[in-house]
């Protein structure tokens, strides 16, 4: 009898990825705070660029040339290490194929962004999780758990789904306890988010060192999630491998030019960053004034909180009890954080709406 094709067995560990939901168990549509997408929307200028793309019928840029030629320009970055993709997700996913296979380890933080598992294994590796520190990446711990198979370290920062940060010092010594043939992978989707006083060097460490990638998106603080567009950056050599695995045309025309325009619009970005921190600062004051009730806020850098609940109110109750109020946040029981909701950061408003929803959650269920 004929047997039918079988995939690898590491493939078959693979849980497919679960993007946030925008609608409730009963179909209603929901305000969606469960994906971080801008709350602002797409610049103006970002908008006017996608309307005028070339037409569809021809192919893009297969390189996408000007795109990083405009990065290059920002970041003070050779555009010749710069490539682009499908999302930040294809290049977390390729680098990871590029540098490891079976018989070898992935390395990343306990509820860290959930492609890291999806990228070890697709490849073939086997994940390696390290313990957090009170929801955060400690280097130490990180460091520890490097063997003489570890051939990639993903990090993110700020981190997915904890809003955590690593300053530039741990950063840097992160770095410098790896093996060289250990890629240390920066994974920055939430980078805009953070004063640029603060920034953490993942750039510099992309451009003084051999083995450091660091990958950003368009999806998140530019809003244009929908569009599909990531970039990143590394050693000549690690780029070249990259452009070798990534998807041909991989970005598409209206993606190249909306990207475009939207870089040109740093005062949307600013504008962007600003409104998000004083929402989220105002938002996570709240949370924390229900420590009483065991509840609180992990110390967040990017454009989501994620919110605790240790007390009598559990977070699926708090979970079910927004989808009633009319808001869809993301419950990450998948993640083993079933007591947490990551709640991104909406319009004022909303943040005053959620927090005021949980007190009096909160208060009927003690």
């Amino acid at each position: 009898m004929a047997q039918a094709p079988e995939p690898k067995d590491w493939i078959k560990g693979i849980h497919a990825y679960v993007p946030g939901k925008s609608s409730g168990s009963d179909g209603r549509p929901l305000i969606k705070l469960s994906a971080n997408e801008n709350p602002l929307g797409t610049s103006a200028a970002a908008l006017a660029a996608r309307a005028q793309a070339a037409v569809p019928s021809l192919y893009p840029d297969p390189d996408s040339t000007a795109l990083r030629e405009a990065l290059g320009a920002l970041h003070a970055i050779d555009p010749a290490r710069i490539v682009c993709g499908t999302g930040s997700g294809e290049l977390l996913t390729v680098s990871a194929s590029a540098f490891a296979g079976p018989g070898d380890e992935v390395l990343y933080v306990r509820y860290g962004f959930s492609l890291y598992e999806i990228a070890a294994r697709r490849c073939g590796a086997t994940p390696v999780v390290a313990p957090d520190d009170d929801y955060g990446t400690d280097v130490d711990t990180l460091l520890a758990l490097v063997s003489d198979k570890t051939r990639v370290v993903f990090i993110a920062n700020p981190n997915n789904p904890t809003g955590s940060y690593m300053p530039r010092e741990e950063l840097a010594r992160l770095h410098a306890g790896l093996p060289a043939n250990v890629l240390l992978v920066l994974d920055q989707a939430y980078c805009e988010y953070v004063d640029p006083a603060d920034d953490d060097g993942s750039l510099e460490l992309a451009a003084a060192h051999d083995n450091v990638l660091v990958t950003r998106t368009f999806s998140k603080v530019y809003g244009l999630a929908g569009e599909r567009v990531g970039w990143g950056t590394g050693a000549p050599a690690i780029v070249e491998v990259l452009n070798r695995l990534r998807g041909p045309f991989n970005v598409s025309n209206s993606a190249q030019a909306t990207a475009l325009a939207a870089l040109g619009d740093q005062a949307f970005v600013a504008h962007s960053r600003e409104h998000n921190r004083a929402v989220r600062e105002h938002f996570a004051a709240r949370i924390d004034a229900l420590g009483n009730h065991g509840i609180r806020a992990v110390p967040s850098e990017a454009n989501f909180v994620l919110v605790l609940f240790e007390g009598a109110l559990t977070g699926e109750a708090a979970y079910n009890g927004l989808m009633e109020r009319g808001y869809i946040v993301r419950w990450l029981p998948g993640q083993g954080l079933p007591h947490g909701l990551r709640i991104t950061i909406g319009m004022a408003g909303q943040m005053d709406e959620i927090a005021a929803a949980i007190r009096d959650m909160a208060e009927a269920a003690k």
